[in-house]
């Protein structure tokens, strides 16, 4: 594995993607798999490596979730690295039929398989965000303004660990920790908690039901 993380680390250094997309209705940039693909082939090519992204549709209950993966190839070594990230397919959304769900999906899945493979940075996509936004005043680190605060629970813990390990998006828990002035899952209040695991689920393609 030695040879494919090397060149590995060297394409993550010399990639840059810029986000030319714009979304008018959330008044955001933002970048998209193919965008990744196609700023990523002259680097890899230059390191002698093949980047590919695939999915396959998998049924957890009665919902289907799209799992992306993404794989470089060392073409000196034969060695390769994969990420995987998941998307979940919403059962209708406005507009689109079954087949631009499951592409929407599909897409948003390979991105950021894409995204945690080659450390691209997305946290300032519309969720994380929104996520900030809401968390813009700090916790006071006051005994007595503590003691009044609930704070997050067990169970909420587990979730966002779960939500973080799906996108698996390199530097996003650090980043969106630090964004809210805490360093860890156990410092967050119970309603930090619960703003951040609704963000996280949109990011990974997650609804509340």
């Amino acid at each position: 594995m030695k040879n494919v993380l090397s060149k590995l680390f060297n394409i993550q250094q010399e990639l840059k993607v810029p986000k030319n997309q714009r979304n008018n209705f959330g008044n955001y940039n933002f970048r998209n798999c193919e965008d990744i693909m196609e700023a990523s082939k002259p680097i890899c090519a230059k390191h002698k490596c093949l980047l590919t992204c695939s999915d396959e549709l998998i049924q957890v209950g009665e919902r289907y979730y799209v799992k992306a993966t993404a794989r470089l190839y060392d073409l000196d070594s034969g060695e390769h690295i994969i990420t995987e990230a998941f998307a979940r397919e919403e059962e209708t959304k406005k507009g689109m039929d079954a087949s631009q769900i499951t592409g929407a999906s599909s897409s948003y899945a390979r991105k950021y398989a894409l995204n945690g493979l080659l450390q691209l940075d997305d946290n300032k996509d519309a969720d994380a965000n929104e996520f900030v936004k809401q968390q813009r005043t700090k916790t006071t680190t006051s005994k007595s303004t503590q003691s009044k605060t609930e704070m997050v629970e067990e169970g909420q813990i587990k979730a966002i660990q779960i939500l973080f390990n799906q996108i698996n998006q390199e530097g996003l828990k650090e980043e969106m920790y630090k964004k809210v002035g805490v360093k860890s899952s156990k410092e967050l209040t119970k309603k930090q908690a619960t703003s951040l695991i609704k963000a996280l689920k949109r990011m990974s393609g997650e609804t509340d039901e």
